[in-house]
């Protein structure tokens, strides 16, 4: 993502704009992850490695919130979150 929105907020109705802005929150906050995670996967230095892993935990910290907060208002969300952790165990046992 690189610091672009991936969608025009604009078209998003007012009524959703709140919940596709904490989705775009978890966009950012995923490829920041990404990225730092690669990027301590090729640093040669363990302090540059270290740093960078842990700036990787900080923005998972970050998709938390966003994700807590998007939970609390979106309830199918909450529902489809559910039913994915359901197949998921059924698949898996």
């Amino acid at each position: 993502m690189l610091s672009e929105i991936p969608i025009d907020l604009e078209k998003v109705s007012k009524k959703d704009r709140d919940n596709e802005i904490l989705r775009v929150g978890m966009i950012a906050e995923l490829d920041a992850v990404n990225l730092y995670e690669q990027l301590a996967a090729m640093a040669e230095r363990e302090e540059v490695k270290a740093v960078l892993l842990d700036i990787a935990k900080e923005e998972k910290t970050h998709m938390g919130e966003f994700e807590a907060l998007l939970l609390r208002q979106d309830k199918e969300q909450v529902e489809e979150l559910e039913k994915g952790k359901k197949e998921v165990e059924e698949l898996v046992e």
